[in-house]
């Protein structure tokens, strides 16, 4: 066979697993926003060099443009072959994109091959992949057998996922892929939120290695986690699903979310910015209630009015005109928080699916 050879992407994803390296060779800025999951990246132009190249195409002409392009192409081909895939023996086999047309991976995918490598170009490249996420996202999420978990703000919904993860059950964590917790204080220190196009890869990359006949377990979402959106063919196959409720407490909810947000303690400073956005819902003079109560470190009394005045209210309104099963939703009744209750409340989770398969 004659290497570099050209696949398209939905070829390419069924024999992934015979690619020893999957290679991003576009700038460090374009792979930041999204790229295949696993793949390396090795820039063949970077930041600053792409944006010379492309101001130079646009005012200059497109001979200079690609006569300094390739000649920056071959150095940071050779670099990283020198510095990166020196010990790569003869039939490792590398699977190389950039966004489409080809130039960029197929300069490298050339070198490659010249070098005896059984290289194989990705033919579209991410722009290939990128159609592909939206197709699978568009189709597949209504072949899945969908099971919501709700419950209020602090009634450990996450914690009831992990656990189910944890005892082997499908479980597609939202909250996780987005690096967010999913309300007004759900910004998890130094964790960046992935861009929109990336959350949406987690989504699919996850989705690939479900079992289309087994439960997936999901919590109840609204449309958007932080900065990003949710996809709308996925909250329709939510809100259309069977939902089980997970009941706690007050204390002990307000005793789970103390926990949760210790670190707002540390800044309450990043906390009254967040409460600041509550202003119009609430009014200045509670809004300036609940900056006092974090001034002084009263955490238990302010989540536990949070909870009450903002949290609850808006999920009694929102989750039964949303969640279409909410109102025969199965009830899980944890009474504690240990390690222990939660994995119990799996226990009877998983119960569920094995009582009324077709309901679950």
């Amino acid at each position: 066979m004659k290497y570099p050879q050209l696949l398209d992407f939905p070829e390419v994803f069924k024999r992934r697993a015979e690619f020893d390296a999957i290679i991003d060779v576009r700038s460090p800025a374009e792979f930041a926003e999204d790229h295949i999951a696993h793949a390396i990246n090795c820039p063949v132009l970077d930041n600053e060099e792409r944006i010379i190249v492309g101001t130079m195409y646009k005012q200059v002409g497109s001979f200079e443009a690609k006569r300094l392009g390739a000649a920056l192409v071959a150095k940071n081909i050779g670099r990283h072959i020198e510095n990166l895939f020196q010990d790569k023996p003869r039939d490792w086999k590398p699977l190389i994109y950039c966004w489409r047309g080809g130039n960029r991976s197929g300069a490298m995918a050339h070198i490659f091959a010249k070098i005896g490598w059984p290289v194989v170009q990705l033919n579209g490249g991410y722009k290939a992949y990128r159609q592909f996420v939206n197709l699978s996202l568009g189709t597949e999420l209504q072949h899945f057998k969908w099971q919501v978990l709700c419950g209020p703000t602090g009634s450990g919904k996450s914690r009831c996922l992990q656990t189910l993860a944890e005892m082997g059950a499908q479980v597609l964590d939202l909250e996780e892929l987005a690096a967010h917790r999913g309300s007004v204080l759900g910004d998890i220190p130094e964790h960046a939120q992935p861009s929109q196009k990336q959350f949406e890869s987690h989504i699919f990359e996850r989705l690939q290695g479900f079992d289309e006949q087994k439960i997936v377990y999901v919590e109840a979402e609204s449309k958007k986690i932080g900065n990003l959106r949710v996809p709308e063919t996925l909250m329709q196959a939510m809100r259309a699903s069977g939902c089980i409720q997970v009941n706690l407490p007050l204390e002990k909810r307000v005793e789970f979310l103390v926990k949760e947000y210790a670190h707002f303690m540390r800044n309450t400073e990043s906390l009254n910015q967040q409460l600041h956005f509550l202003t119009a819902l609430h009014g200045k003079e509670k809004i300036s209630d609940w900056k006092q109560m974090a001034e002084a470190g009263k955490l238990t009394q302010l989540v536990k009015e949070l909870l009450e005045h903002h949290y609850d209210p808006a999920y009694g309104k929102s989750i039964a005109r949303n969640f279409v099963g909410y109102s025969k939703a199965r009830q899980i009744e944890q009474n504690d928080i240990g390690e222990s209750d939660f994995h119990e409340s799996a226990l009877h989770i998983l119960s569920f699916a094995r009582q009324n398969p077709i309901d679950a």
